[in-house]
Parts: structure tokens; C-alpha cells; sequence
């Protein structure tokens, strides 16, 4: 009995887990570049149960009575690096980055994807983005919504000076007075499943090194579209769906733990006053 408890608790806090994860993907519907996670169940591994005192059963007969379940688990959260839809919002310092033709990932037969290359206000380190609405900082660097430098093919910060800046579909800037200021740099990831969400649209490189420049790859395929920003790609009506769904299934789970409880209320006061 108490193993079924477990399982209807484990249930409970897998369900718990993956509606705050839809929460989150929800509250974030409308951030430029957003992209939504989606979680993985995994059942823990069956227990084999055998039967005792087994010297009295025929010689031929199994000890074996069968398996039983452990519950299940939240394996892991995974962001969908689908293209969200591009909204024109008419601010030059808005860049949303078209993804085009990506190679596959070999070992896992999934896209890659492409980012911008930010440093983080933080601790400088490098850090990638797809937030696309950027603004021009008071010392004329371009920057994201959170102060995060982004960065040029040579690997340092891009100033722009002002807002009267141009961006043509392969990232390069020129300023109001004709003069190139820079590239913007994008970066091909073959597994993106290897970058790891830092909040404020940052994602920070799990693999060895730095993520490989796309430009100048032949197998990829992006463009650049100023006065745009990329929409998140959560699904807001899929999600409020995936919710009540997780949310009933808790429900279940917590019924199946009280009808439990009671069992044991009731092998407690009752049975037990009886011996």
C-alpha cells in the first residue's frame, strides 16, 4: 500500500513540475524570441515482486508474481527551437533573424538553430539570444532589452552611435553617415539541446568552446529583417489545453493518494482495535 502511495505522490509532483513549466511558456507568450519548453515523462524502473517462503509451493511453479510500477518523472525540459512568426514593429532597432535551410543533426535527426552572440552585462562572458528587440544604449552601443552587448564577427561589441542605423539581410550595419560599422554575427548550433536557458533570453553553451559563426556556411541559409522582432513561438491555446490536462491528471494522482490515506485511516483505528 505504501508503494502505491509513492506512485500517486510521484505522479502528483511530475504533474506539478510540468505546469509550471506550461505556466511559464504562458506568461511568456508574448516575449520577442521566446522559445517553449516541452517536458519529458519517464516511468522509474518496474519492480520485479516475488513471492516468499516459496519452499512449500510445487517444484514447478514460478516464484515470480509479476511487476509493479514506481511512479513516474519529469526526465527533462527541452525548448522547441521552431521559427516563431515575425511581427513589423517599424523600429530600426528591431532585427528579427529569419532562420532558413539548416543542416540536421546527425546523432538526433533534429534542425539545428541559429542565434545572435551577445555578451552578458553580467560577467562578459558569451552568451546567445534570439531576442530580436534591441535598442542603442547611451554610448551608442547596440544592445538587448537587457543591457547585453551584442556582438560583431570580430567578436566585439557593435556601435551603432544612434538609432539611424541600417541593417541589410546579411547582418552588415552602416551607420547614418554611410560607414560600415560591422557584421552582426550569427552562429549555427548543430545541437541546440546543448544550450541551457539563463532567463532574460539568454542561453548559455553546454559543448566545448564557443558556437561556430554561420557566415560563410553553405549549408545554412538566414536573413536579416530590420524593423521586426520574432514573435514566441508558444501556442497559447495548445498551451491552456496542455494545462488542464496536467492539471486533472494531478487531481487523479491526489485522489488515488486519499483513497490510500483513508485505507490506512481505516487498517489503523479499526483493524487495529479489533486485534
Amino acid at each position: 500500500m505504501l508503494r502505491g502511495m509513492y506512485g500517486a505522490a510521484a505522479g502528483m509532483i511530475a504533474q506539478q513540475q510540468r505546469q509550471e513549466m506550461l505556466t511559464n511558456n504562458l506568461a511568456n507568450a508574448n516575449t520577442p524570441g521566446f522559445k517553449a519548453d516541452q517536458a519529458s515523462l519517464r516511468s522509474f524502473p518496474n519492480m520485479l515482486i516475488a513471492a516468499m517462503d516459496t519452499a512449500s509451493m510445487p517444484r514447478h511453479a514460478a516464484p515470480y508474481i509479476g511487476e509493479l510500477t514506481t511512479g513516474v518523472y519529469l526526465q527533462e525540459r527541452m525548448p522547441n527551437y521552431r521559427q516563431g512568426d515575425l511581427a513589423e514593429t517599424g523600429n530600426r532597432t528591431d532585427v528579427a533573424l529569419l532562420q532558413g535551410v539548416v543542416p540536421q543533426n546527425p546523432e538526433n535527426g533534429q534542425p539545428g538553430a541559429l542565434f545572435y552572440t551577445v555578451q552578458a552585462a553580467g560577467d562578459g562572458e558569451v552568451r546567445y539570444t534570439r531576442s530580436s528587440n534591441f535598442t542603442v544604449d547611451g554610448q551608442g552601443f547596440l544592445v538587448t532589452s537587457n543591457g547585453n552587448y551584442l556582438l560583431g564577427v570580430d567578436g566585439e561589441p557593435l556601435q551603432v552611435n544612434n538609432e539611424s542605423f541600417v541593417v541589410n539581410r546579411e547582418g552588415v550595419i552602416t551607420s547614418d553617415d554611410g560607414a560600415v560599422v560591422g557584421q552582426l554575427n550569427v552562429v549555427f548550433a548543430e545541437n541546440p539541446m546543448l544550450l541551457v536557458k539563463e532567463g532574460n533570453g539568454l542561453l548559455r553553451f553546454e559543448g566545448e568552446g564557443e558556437l561556430p559563426t554561420a557566415i560563410g556556411n553553405a549549408a545554412v541559409t538566414y536573413q536579416l529583417q530590420q524593423g521586426f522582432v520574432e514573435r514566441s513561438n508558444v501556442d497559447a491555446a495548445q498551451t491552456m489545453t496542455e494545462m488542464m490536462a496536467a492539471y486533472r491528471s494531478f487531481e487523479a494522482n491526489q485522489r488515488v493518494l486519499q483513497a490510500y490515506d483513508q485505507s490506512l485511516e481505516k487498517a489503523v483505528n479499526e483493524i487495529g482495535r479489533l486485534g
